[in-house]
């Protein structure tokens, strides 16, 4: 079985898959592995990049880190973070981030900087309503000024107890999430003792990323990628050789 993250993995960040990478992962390579997806946007970002019948195309399909798990089409189970939070400290994080939002001197902002899952929160100190360039520059940005890990550093003093995780996915913004429901969260769904081995490939293996946890995880063989093309490149020389 072969697990992939979404953004610059099978796809450019917040980019719909190519039609070439398309017809290799759904058409070509699933001939020789099962394959999955897990990411860590909702299900509906999901479709807009795989297809809106990637949860068909993938025997399994884990949107929100696998708090939303599909296999063959069917819905396996669907977690809340609300139910496992309450309604207090998801305020408690929101207003927070809003007010430390508000005072951040960056060079543009947008909207939409907190966006609602079912298992996590998406906090984006630029705002996901920015463009594909302001998208670019941000992360360009962002490498410099380290936005985003200092906000993260300064939520977990803040929230020291309520036992939250943090990772740092795709250009703009990080995921905020109880520990432990990170991407190794979508294993669970799958039975170790129906394939020989689980293979996971994706771009943000380095410690703070959201691929770091499922990358490591002695259950899966990680692979480390910069791009959809180098995926590719490693699936013909792994699966179809």
């Amino acid at each position: 079985m072969v697990l992939f993250d979404v953004d610059g993995t099978l796809t450019e960040p917040r980019q719909k898959i190519t039609e070439h990478m398309d017809t290799f992962i759904f058409q070509e390579l699933s001939k020789f592995v099962v394959i999955g997806v897990v990411g860590g946007s909702d299900l509906t970002k999901q479709k807009e990049q795989l297809g809106g019948d990637v949860i068909q195309k993938a025997t399994f399909s884990f949107s929100e880190n696998g708090l939303v798990a599909y296999r063959d089409g069917h819905l396996l189970k669907k977690t809340s973070i609300i139910d496992h939070l309450g309604e207090s400290n998801l305020k408690r994080i929101i207003n927070w981030s809003l007010v430390y939002i508000s005072k951040l001197d960056i060079p543009i902002k947008r909207g939409t900087f907190i966006e609602f899952r079912s298992g996590m929160l998406n906090i984006s100190p630029i705002g996901r309503n920015c463009s594909k360039t302001e998208r670019d520059a941000f992360e360009i940005y962002d490498r410099s000024h380290h936005v985003r890990s200092k906000m993260i550093d300064l939520l977990k003093a803040e929230l020291a107890d309520l036992d939250l995780e943090y990772s740092i996915g795709g250009q703009i913004s990080f995921d905020v999430f109880p520990r432990g429901w990170d991407k190794t969260y979508c294993l669970q769904f799958i039975d170790p003792g129906e394939f020989q081995k689980i293979y996971f490939f994706g771009d943000k293996t380095e410690r703070g990323g959201n691929d770091f946890e499922i990358y490591h995880d002695k259950r899966v063989i990680g692979y480390s990628v910069r791009s959809w093309q180098e995926t590719e490149s490693y699936c013909r020389e792994l699966f179809m050789n």
